[in-house]
């Protein structure tokens, strides 16, 4: 047996959604629609689509492909956890510029997915790997019309993502709810903890369609948040044998991501403290710290739940943060900055207020326009500046009134 290695998978490129098409796309199940409280249904586009044909192109340098897929609108739910792992090089697009979003997915896909979702990319693209001879009973198979997978295989059976009495790996199977968080709970090295699970009792409807011996992979999936179930009109189900879509493997890879012991791509979560300048931004931490960071060329921005420029953020803006190699790769404006709206008015006083402190409260000023008087009130910033003579502060004074949000910042005596 070779040695096992956790080890980080370097990208030489973050073109977003880079790495090669066809079969060498992969990812895992359980999406979660959003607003919908449970995994998403999607019925829409189930047929097969032929497979491409290209399987050897599976390097970085041979093909990169963009974010603009022709089936952009289909990705709107998912599109989150897709550039999420799109950092991490573990999820990708077609040769012809699609994703294919509602495309079951197949086994060969999930297991080369959980394997790069390891960071064990590296290893089973090497040249030991890709010389295993594979001993399964359908290896000719693999070896023949998947060649490039001849090292996910190798690599993923080390790692115990195959079950002892498995002996064929039925590449083109498609894999299911209950297969695929199998294979997730098994890449989090979380096998015994699992097993400890087996006696839970399951509170959906067709628990009985889950193996005794899989019990306690659903229950500790769904501990962790790794999956859900379906909220249907005769009570909650599972639905372990209904087959994953693309877009349903990468929630649940992505869910998955957060639970490695040992995954690259790091999420910071604050506030920016000012608009992104230079290539690099700011951000105020909870704890009130900061952290600067750069920005790669390619970063994906999330604001209103769609794709915006770098222009779009603004000072204020509550934000997570995804970072790979020390550089922002995903940004999802979480909550919008309130937005600014400053004044600047000329006129007489009218009213002034003040509060049980004696401070300054309102103002209120007037002017003609047009032959009519027009008022304006304001409230009065605590720490509003006073410029001129503070004495001189009172009905038909001539002033101007400074600030923002209808809130007074400046006030001075003409």
């Amino acid at each position: 047996m070779k040695q096992t290695m956790w080890k980080k998978t370097a990208i030489s490129s973050l073109a977003l959604l880079m790495l090669a098409g066809g079969a060498t796309s992969a990812f895992a199940d359980g999406g979660n629609g959003k607003g919908n409280g449970g995994d998403r249904d999607d019925d829409k586009g189930r047929q097969e689509d032929k497979q491409d044909k290209n399987d050897n192109k599976d390097k970085d340098d041979d093909i990169k492909v963009t974010w603009k897929f022709e089936d952009e609108d289909d990705l709107k739910w998912a599109m989150e956890y897709i550039m999420r792992l799109a950092s991490k090089g573990v999820f990708t697009g077609y040769q012809d510029g699609t994703f294919k979003p509602n495309q079951k997915i197949s086994r060969i896909e999930t297991l080369t997915a959980a394997v790069r979702l390891m960071g064990l990319r590296a290893q089973a693209e090497s040249a030991e790997e890709m010389n295993t001879d594979l001993q399964f009973k359908d290896a000719d198979k693999i070896e023949k019309k998947y060649p490039w997978a001849v090292g996910y295989v190798a690599v993923a059976l080390e790692n115990d993502l195959f079950s002892e009495t498995e002996t064929e790996v039925k590449p083109e199977v498609n894999a299911t709810r209950l297969w695929s968080t199998i294979l997730l709970v098994k890449a989090l090295k979380l096998e015994d903890e699992a097993k400890a699970l087996n006696n839970t009792k399951l509170d959906f409807k067709d628990a009985k369609e889950i193996p005794a011996g899989s019990v306690g992979y659903v229950a500790l999936a769904l501990k962790k948040g790794i999956i859900t179930g379906y909220e249907d009109k005769h009570g909650k189900t599972f639905r372990p044998n209904q087959p994953v879509t693309r877009a349903e493997l990468a929630a649940l890879l992505d869910r998955t991501d957060t639970e490695m012991p040992d995954h690259d791509a790091k999420a910071i979560t604050g506030k920016l403290k000012a608009d992104p300048a230079n290539g690099s931004l700011t951000i105020v931490k909870a704890d009130n710290t900061e952290t600067a960071l750069a920005i790669d060329s390619n970063v994906f921005i999330f604001r209103d739940d769609k794709k915006a420029p770098l222009s779009a953020l603004r000072a204020g803006d509550e934000v997570l943060v995804r970072t790979y190699l020390n550089k922002v790769v995903f940004i999802e404006v979480t909550k919008s900055a309130p937005v600014v709206t400053s004044f600047s008015e000329l006129g007489h006083i009218n009213t002034l207020t003040f509060n049980s402190q004696a401070k300054l409260s309102t103002i209120s000023i007037s002017r003609v326009e047009n032959s009519q008087t027009v008022v304006f009130i304001y409230n009065v910033d605590p720490n509003v500046a006073i410029s001129g003579d503070a004495s001189l502060l009172k009905a038909g004074q001539y002033v101007q009134v400074k600030g923002d949000n209808n809130t007074a910042k400046s006030i001075e005596i003409k």
